[in-house]
């Protein structure tokens, strides 16, 4: 009788124990890249004995209740959800953002007081710069790992807050010069100096009196210095420019600075998509369509690829690739500790894969969007009644052999 109250005692402490899993299961049920855990039961050991004496008797297999073996927890991949923060980064797939955190950062409660730092892994990618310009995950402060300069290793955003200028080296026209004309005028053509300061320069062409398909070109800035003299370019008997005279250089030397050589173009050769020399009544008219300098950039956004590649976008219009996150993937995962801020700890010694998005098992990274817990409300409603009701079960076994127990002393007392 003994043994019947101590199983279901047993039961009772288990299915309160799977409670506790269940309840805080559904308090996180918001939580960016929680994933949900099962308690996992075990019977107890039997007390065997044989009936009848025979070899063919039936044996007697009386257990002693259950016992909780540990949590299960469920890898299975979450919603993904935007939340407006071209930072914040999911995965879909396989793989873990590896962050760098302080050792004292570890216990919910306060510090161990040690020191040093180790590797947790996440599925939350709630990433951004810090005050000191580090990669950081916003919940855990723990910095996120980057592969950069062939390691990985933290990275810091300050370096690359703008973006340097590139003087202008080409400039690229398009146009007519008309043939029945003599000269004309490309005005307002701004470049870019090797400080970023953009500057305005002027050409005048004049026809060759001679013949009408070769041009000189002069040019001035903005200052009205000469910058360039005695140009020429020539163009070919069907109008297109001709082969060796399609460009003109000049050097560019604003203040103090150095000289840029900057080639004006006018087009490849028989191609007819720059600048012409056709005949007709038409007055000569030219434009620029592209000059290759920039001025100097700041930050205006930065996002990942789905390769996890940081993509750093500067009010310059220019976009830069910067390193790229580190990902790692465990043949185990039911090894892998759980901890506060949905941060895993690998201490069983287990070696992971690293690599990054795109690769093998890792999964794509998909920015702006962040993955919810995989808890499903409907699955932990009905587990939680299952385990109310073996609970109730239980204790009503326990309430029964306690009666037996009772109305047994009752008869011995009567004797």
């Amino acid at each position: 009788m003994l043994s019947t109250i101590y199983s279901a005692l047993s039961g009772m402490l288990g299915f309160s124990k799977g409670l506790d899993v269940i309840s805080n299961n559904i308090a996180n049920l918001n939580t960016p890249g929680y994933k949900g855990s099962e308690l996992a039961f075990r019977d107890l050991f039997y007390r065997y004995s044989v009936e009848g004496g025979t070899p063919d008797g039936l044996r007697s297999q009386v257990g002693y209740g259950l016992d909780t073996k540990g949590t299960r927890t469920s890898f299975r991949e979450g919603e993904l959800r935007d939340t407006g923060n071209p930072l914040d980064v999911a995965i879909d797939g396989n793989g873990f953002l590896i962050l760098k955190r302080d050792v004292q950062q570890q216990s919910l409660y306060g510090t161990t007081g040690g020191s040093g730092t180790e590797q947790v892994y996440t599925r939350a990618g709630q990433l951004d710069f810090g005050q000191d310009g580090v990669l950081m995950d916003k919940v855990s402060g723990g910095h996120a790992m980057v592969f950069q300069n062939g390691s990985m290793q933290e990275m810091s955003i300050n370096s690359l807050r703008t973006n340097p200028p590139q003087a202008t080296t080409e400039i690229h026209i398009t146009g007519n010069l008309s043939a029945g004309s003599t000269t004309t005028d490309l005005t307002g053509v701004t470049v870019i100096d090797q400080a970023g300061r953009s500057h305005t320069l002027s050409f005048h062409f004049t026809v060759d009196p001679a013949d009408s398909t070769h041009w000189h070109i002069d040019g001035k800035d903005e200052n009205n210095q000469q910058v360039l003299t005695g140009g020429e370019i020539r163009f070919q008997a069907n109008g297109s420019p001709a082969t060796g005279a399609n460009t003109v250089s000049f050097d560019f030397a604003p203040g103090s600075l150095p000289a840029t050589t900057i080639t004006l173009g006018i087009g490849d050769p028989g191609s007819f998509s720059g600048v012409t020399n056709l005949s007709g009544p038409a007055q000569s008219q030219l434009q620029v369509q592209s000059q290759n300098g920039v001025a100097a950039g700041s930050l205006t956004k930065a996002t990942f690829d789905e390769n996890g590649a940081l993509q750093l976008t500067y009010s310059n219009g220019k976009t830069v690739s910067g390193p790229s996150l580190a990902l790692a993937w465990f043949d185990d995962l039911q090894s892998l500790r759980l901890t506060a801020n949905s941060l895993f700890v690998n201490d069983t010694g287990q070696v992971p894969t690293i690599g990054t998005a795109s690769q093998g098992v890792m999964g794509r990274i998909v920015a702006g969007r962040v993955e919810l817990s995989n808890v499903e409300l409907t699955g932990q409603f009905t587990d939680l009644i299952i385990l109310q009701r073996g609970y109730q079960a239980s204790s009503q076994v326990v309430s029964v052999a306690n009666e037996m127990i009772q109305q047994l002393l009752d008869i011995g007392q009567k004797r």
